[in-house]
């Protein structure tokens, strides 16, 4: 709780030192703001707190995800110093809304009513959509946010919905008392429940860019500013997948029989189009989007298992993911704002132009196709061992395996391309020290985690 308090305040005066004539003090003060919160988020470990009459829950697993989205979003900031280069005008209030939607994914992570869980979606969702059209002289930028609000305003109308009729049916909005009741009743639902739970399925499915939920997605992330897509692709993606998670353990779990065979079906769907659809692109943002929608499927595969190794494997592989997503969009976005090219060719030569480039892309490259010695590889290794556990589902790995070796047939593209084709007319990257630093920060900690998993893994 104190965090969210922390990070509104922190917003709102992010916009009064806006007026100041210097934008120099606002990326180190913004910096400054999330070391504060990643600091007093970490005082609540094994200290449970309830708020708003339970409708608010701070626990270890609350503590545990924010802290992932913090980190998030403190390495994702250092690659927006190119707006202090051009002196926007709007730097104050791109910050203030990043520090906005996190607020809004904490609440995602730390519900215990779905009234909270919907109030948070929201928060995170009208910073986002305002993010995507930030670029108002791009006309990418402006069909991105026009599609990702329609999309995101219907299907949280069907959220909404879904959450009535819930509440129809059994006479609260509290998680806890639902799956009691579900519990008490043997998992026997009436016809309300059903068609509520599913429209919950659905709502949320889109949030996280679950197929068939995810023809936004391609589109979005390749018009929205590289930043917030970074921003979009690793804490909206966590904060979903992991009210997802405790959502469907607090208040469906004796629902299981029922909601299974729909995420199965989602999930499977997920992983082929998602992998499938990154091969045939040209552009490494949009390749890197359907990578998005296929990282989806891998952190739904620990939802289905649901066993006590599903909670370890979520957390640990979205942050195995969020650091290498932040270093790969980091990386493109240098590459693209400096060389005007966002295709494979763009990267052409830059193992010899930019060794150090070329080293934290090839890493955040090896991570997420799952390479040994990464953070991506136990990541995936965790969620497959907790599918394994379940009964019956040993084809569902199968299926993750060959999907994860096409992943490695798309990421290596990039590589290939990095080490393999001549700079020709393309000039070295300019990269500045410090975000030279964070990038070697990212690089070492996917190693790291890539030999020492239990870091991470062995926290909830």
């Amino acid at each position: 709780m104190t965090s969210i308090i922390l990070l509104s305040v922190f917003g709102i005066a992010n916009l009064f030192i806006g007026f100041l004539k210097s934008k120099r003090i606002l990326l180190p003060l913004a910096l400054l703001f999330l070391v504060v919160v990643f600091g007093v988020n970490l005082i609540g470990w094994n200290n449970t707190q309830t708020y708003f009459n339970n409708m608010l829950t701070i626990d270890n697993y609350a503590v545990a995800f924010t802290g992932i989205m913090t980190l998030s979003t403190l390495l994702i900031l250092p690659f927006s110093q190119h707006y202090l280069q051009e002196d926007d005008q709007n730097l104050a209030e791109f910050y203030s809304l990043l520090l906005f939607a996190l607020v809004g994914a904490i609440m995602m992570v730390s519900y215990e009513n779905m009234l909270m869980l919907f109030v948070g979606i929201e928060i995170l969702s009208i910073a986002m959509y305002i993010l995507a059209g930030s670029d108002k002289r791009s006309l990418r930028s402006n069909e991105a946010a026009l599609k990702y609000f329609l999309m995101g305003a219907f299907f949280t109308g069907i959220l909404l919905f879904g959450i009535v009729l819930i509440y129809g049916a059994t006479g609260t909005f509290n998680v806890t008392e639902i799956g009691t009741t579900q519990a008490m009743n043997d998992g026997v639902m009436n016809t309300m429940f059903v068609l509520g739970l599913l429209l919950v399925v659905i709502g949320i499915s889109f949030k996280i860019s679950a197929a068939p939920f995810h023809f936004w997605t391609p589109d979005v992330y390749e018009g929205t500013p590289t930043l917030f897509t970074s921003f979009m692709s690793t804490v909206v993606k966590t904060a979903g997948v992991a009210a997802f998670y405790k959502l469907m353990v607090a208040a469906f779990a004796a629902s299981y029989a029922t909601w299974f065979p729909t995420l199965i079906a989602i999930t499977v769907l997920t992983l082929v189009v998602g992998n499938i659809g990154a091969v045939v692109q040209r552009s490494a943002k949009r390749m890197l989007a359907y990578s998005s929608i296929s990282h989806a499927g891998y952190l739904l595969m620990s939802l289905i298992a649901f066993n006590e190794r599903s909670d370890s494997s979520i957390l640990f592989y979205s942050f195995a993911y969020s650091i290498a997503t932040v270093a790969a969009f980091g990386v493109m976005k240098l590459v693209s704002d400096q060389r005007g090219d966002e295709t494979f060719e763009g990267f052409a030569g830059l193992g010899k132009t930019n060794p150090l480039l070329a080293f934290a892309m090839t890493v955040s490259m090896c991570s997420l196709a799952g390479i040994p010695l990464t953070a991506g590889f136990f990541g995936k290794f965790f969620v497959f061992a907790a599918v394994v556990e379940a009964s019956g589902l040993m084809w569902l790995v199968v299926v993750a395996v060959l999907m994860a070796a096409v992943g490695i047939y798309y990421y290596f593209k990039v590589v290939v391309a990095m080490y393999m084709h001549p700079a020709g007319n393309y000039e070295k990257v300019q990269v500045n020290s410090f975000t030279t630093f964070m990038l070697m920060l990212i690089s070492a900690l996917t190693i790291l985690l890539g030999i020492a998993p239990a870091l991470v893994s062995d926290l909830i």
